[in-house]
């Protein structure tokens, strides 16, 4: 569907999201390994996560809903960011 919210949990930015799936991930079936990042506003399913010991994150929506090709630029930034830190 289209115009959906999603909420970053770590900014507390909401974001109107395009939505093509039928499925969820249950982040409560992976204690300690991973944890919800972002929010679906309208029924609280979890829209991305993140595994910080397998140093990775993933979003479930497509970012950008309207005009403007940058609206998912800050999930590369903090990608580019991991893998600065990167252990070489």
């Amino acid at each position: 569907g289209l115009n959906q919210p999603v909420k970053d949990l770590v900014t507390g930015k909401v974001e109107i999201t395009t939505q093509n799936h039928g499925f969820v991930v249950d982040v409560d079936s992976l204690p300690g390994v991973a944890k919800t990042t972002h929010l679906h506003l309208n029924d609280g399913s979890s829209e991305g996560l993140e595994a910080p010991e397998a140093r990775a994150f993933s979003v479930q929506y497509h970012p950008e809903a309207a005009a403007g090709p940058h609206d998912a630029l800050y999930l590369f930034e903090r990608l580019q960011a991991q893998m600065r830190e990167a252990p070489r």
